[in-house]
């Protein structure tokens, strides 16, 4: 699987070049005095960084709106923003796989780099009771041990979008020093948002009738649960492939439900909502949306949604969960 990874990566890096020589003139970055530019390669980072940036910087995103987070593919033109970037973001986890064989191939000598599992204290992904596991077979280390695999999505809990964002904000503040000003003061309004977020997610667990919320989906939330004392089971892990869970996971769900009387089964984004509905249908719970802001559709994405709309809809979803 390495090899395959490494002869597509040397593919992609062969046809960028090639992209490179059909393109008229290069991208203005800070280097050449215009604005400095950012590369993201998911939502959350870009997100962050606008909010911190506003018009100082040259902000882009490789994902597309709407497109399945978990099977992205660079494209030539991905690798070449990558190449000219002054400041790159991108998350680091298993999803993220091909970055290092890019990395490996640029000159990254002038550039920032930021992996936003290296801004937080990673966990491993976890595995709960009458969850479904990856059933594919782990690739062995050279030692003949299973790496541990670290959950990605650490942007879902906002105490780790704070740490995340002034990372973000220290970057742009070196490699754009005329504009850290403006950087700065941005940082601290936003740091101000997210902290009255996490004081509002707070309040709903302090106040809840229970504290167990139940996913008829993938689980991207671990370090959302943690952060506010919350006990979880869902279909799969956040970073599994699959989408069909089996009947004893789906007996599961539902018998948990009914026993604890829990109202609500909760899906993510971009979900077919398929497992959430058969269990609503068998319980009676109400089928809500709890946003992991991996991604965003094109809607959402061209009226200006950002990470602090998404979550703060997820309150209200957690509030009618949790009572």
């Amino acid at each position: 699987m390495k090899r395959i990874l490494s002869i597509a990566i040397a593919a992609l890096l062969a046809a960028a070049a090639l992209t490179g020589c059909a393109e008229t003139t290069a991208p203005t970055t800070a280097a050449d005095g215009g604005k400095i530019s950012v590369v993201a390669t998911i939502f959350p980072p870009y997100d962050f960084t606008r909010a911190i940036a506003g018009d100082k910087a040259d902000i882009s995103m490789l994902l597309l709106p709407g497109a399945e987070t978990h099977s992205f593919e660079p494209t030539p033109r991905d690798v070449l923003k990558i190449q000219n970037c002054d400041v790159f973001i991108y998350a680091g986890g298993e999803s993220d796989d091909w970055v290092k064989g890019i990395l490996d191939g640029v000159d990254t000598s002038k550039m920032k780099i930021i992996t936003l599992m290296d801004c937080v204290e990673a966990v491993e992904e976890e595995v709960v009771e009458g969850m479904q596991g990856e059933e594919e077979a782990e690739e062995p280390t050279e030692g003949g041990e299973e790496e541990p695999e670290y959950d990605e999505h650490v942007w879902t809990s906002p105490r780790n979008a704070k740490l995340i964002a002034q990372k973000i904000s220290d970057t742009l503040c070196q490699a754009d020093a005329a504009n850290a000003e403006t950087y700065r003061a941005n940082t601290m309004a936003y740091l101000a948002q997210l902290d009255e977020l996490d004081a509002t997610f707070q309040a709903v667990a302090d106040n809840a009738a229970r504290k167990t919320i139940v996913f008829g989906d993938r689980f991207p939330f671990r370090y959302f649960a943690d952060a506010y004392g919350l006990d979880y089971f869902a279909a799969f892990p956040g970073c599994a492939t699959e989408t069909e869970a089996s009947p004893a996971t789906v007996k599961f769900l539902i018998d948990k439900i009914n026993a604890e009387n829990i109202p609500v089964i909760f899906h993510i984004e971009m979900s077919n909502e398929k497992m959430a509905n058969t269990i609503s249908e068998a319980t009676g719970a109400k089928v809500l949306l709890l946003h992991a802001c991996h991604n965003i559709s094109q809607a959402d994405f061209s009226s200006g949604k950002t990470y602090i709309d998404l979550m703060s809809a997820n309150v209200d979803a957690l509030k009618e969960a949790l009572n």
